[in-house]
């Protein structure tokens, strides 16, 4: 009788306590294995980046990626939905072609601005000329008459085309020094020009735009070989172009020496009215306790300067593919799995602030939030975002994690409140517990963040696959965890800036009307 009760009691105990723990064990050896051995990752990045494309918000290519996304979600059994929420400015970029046409032939690398006016197919020839000088802002009204009928050059010509680290390995201390007061020196110069305008450079081009030039010349350069970044135009009637340094430095000695350079530009484009915008939601609903959220967070839209690979095709696909793994290894979770793909994060946080705001009980019940942005490095930083207790919670799903996989991470809690820079700042400002996956580097800032360079070749796909495992793992285990995460904040310090009492931030609701008239 006694050797039967011990029996009992142990197969019981190993019912209990030891079968949940293996099987927990399996699901996530499984989940590595389908992330090692059957990945997605580069059919999805070609269908996203090289298919698609660029995806700006009011524009079709953005329209195209949310429908792809819903497509694949429904192919592998995830439902997915478009949720609207605002209007947008729509426009349709075309073909941009720049050519030197006088003192000599030369095509140049350059591109329209986003939502930049069209020349139409016939395009525009002008004189290109620099802005002109002015001792303040009442000269610069007089000489602003000069420019019209030019295409006016806007940003300051770069001495050096080759980044700082190439003149660190390559140049002498003394060398290195002076080329960096050279440029210190025309940076201020510069300023100091834009300054006496009277204007700043929103409004400048408007007012080119209002003295009759033909159209706008910038060129943002952004410290590495062959990278500009591409944001927005700010005139109405006129093109806005931006040109390579190299072929800017080239228009731009032209000018300045009086050889009185002419160019043609073909900038086609569509304003295509007012516009729908949205997010894409898809979800693997849970099994017990359906009205709590585990929630994978990326922003879907992108400059539009290259495809927006690193920002945020990668956080995309991570999502993605972290979805299709639970739904075949994990299709019956305990809480609801939801990913939001946000629209117009790179105009404010758009598409993830109207979901705050629209879906209060969804907020009010997120068990964790996992959102992922800078570029395609492997995850290196978490922080608890000033959530009091998100060590006790994360410390133990990071500890369920490959170590190969956590090597790397630090952890800083409690942490600080995020209050911009990706979509998790707007579930952290509304309580929910939210977290950003912070990668490497990979020369995020200078080489794809915003540039014409952010294409397919320059993701790492293995570092994306670490990022896959990590989120699919750590959405698992949020999801199975039998408590609740704990909202409770730290109490912010005195701030050093301020001498104030720090406060929590506060919800905001997104641009519903971008760029659009208000009713």
């Amino acid at each position: 009788m006694i050797k039967k009760s011990l029996t009992a009691a142990l197969m019981l105990f190993v019912a209990i306590y030891v079968s949940p723990v293996m099987a927990q064990q399996e699901i996530i050896e499984k989940i590595v294995n389908e992330a090692e051995e059957n990945s997605q990752l580069e059919i999805l990045a070609h269908e996203l980046l090289d298919v698609v494309g660029p995806r700006l918000v009011g524009t079709p290519q953005m329209e195209n990626a949310h429908n792809w996304a819903i497509q694949k979600y429904e192919g592998w059994g995830i439902p997915a939905r478009k949720e609207e929420w605002g209007k947008w400015k729509g426009w349709k970029r075309g073909i941009t072609h720049v050519d030197l046409i006088s003192p000599r032939i030369q095509s140049l690398e350059a591109r329209q601005l986003a939502w930049s006016p069209s020349t139409g197919k016939k395009g525009v020839t002008a004189e290109v000329v620099i802005l002109p000088e002015a001792k303040d802002s009442v000269d610069f009204m007089n000489k602003i008459k000069s420019v019209k009928g030019k295409f006016v050059m806007i940003s300051m010509p770069q001495p050096t085309g080759r980044p700082d680290d190439n003149w660190e390995e390559w140049a002498t201390p003394e060398s290195f020094e002076k080329m960096k007061k050279e440029r210190d020196s025309l940076d201020k110069l510069w300023d100091e020009r834009i300054e006496r305008t009277g204007l700043n450079y929103r409004e400048l081009p408007k007012a080119l735009e209002d003295a009759g030039a033909e159209g706008i010349i910038s060129s943002r350069w952004s410290r590495g070989f062959g990278v500009n970044k591409i944001f927005a135009s700010y005139t109405e009637e006129i093109p806005s172009i931006d040109i390579s340094l190299e072929d800017y430095g080239l228009l731009y000695r032209l000018a300045e020496y009086g050889n009185k350079p002419e160019i043609k530009v073909v900038a086609e484009s569509t304003e295509r009215g007012e516009v729908p915008t949205f997010n894409t939601i898809a979800e693997i609903k849970g099994t017990e306790k359906p009205e709590e959220y585990v929630i994978l967070s990326a922003h879907f839209d992108s400059w539009d300067g290259a495809t927006g690979a690193t920002d945020n095709g990668t956080g995309t696909i991570v999502m993605m593919e972290a979805m299709r793994i639970l739904k075949r290894i994990y299709p019956n979770p305990k809480r609801t799995i939801l990913v939001g793909h946000w629209g117009s994060e790179e105009q404010g946080l758009n598409g993830s602030r109207a979901f705050v705001k629209d879906h209060p009980d969804i907020v009010e019940n997120v068990q964790a939030l996992f959102n992922q942005d800078n570029g395609t490095g492997r995850v290196v930083n978490i922080s608890g975002n000033g959530f009091l207790h998100a060590y006790d919670y994360l410390g133990r799903w990071l500890y369920e994690v490959p170590e190969e996989v956590t090597t790397h991470i630090e952890t800083h809690f409690p942490g600080t409140p995020g209050r911009g820079g990706s979509d998790y700042a707007s579930f952290v400002a509304a309580g929910a517990p939210a977290f950003n996956l912070s990668s490497l580097s990979w020369d995020y800032w200078n080489y794809t963040w915003h540039t014409n360079r952010d294409t397919y070749d320059k993701i790492v796909f293995d570092d994306v696959r670490n990022n896959v495992i990590l989120t699919a793992v750590l959405a698992y285990m949020a999801s199975e965890d039998p408590e609740t995460t704990s909202r409770e904040k730290i109490k912010l310090p005195i701030s050093r800036r301020t001498g104030e009492q720090m406060t929590w931030p506060e919800p905001r609701d997104a641009e519903r009307r971008g760029m659009l008239e208000e009713k």
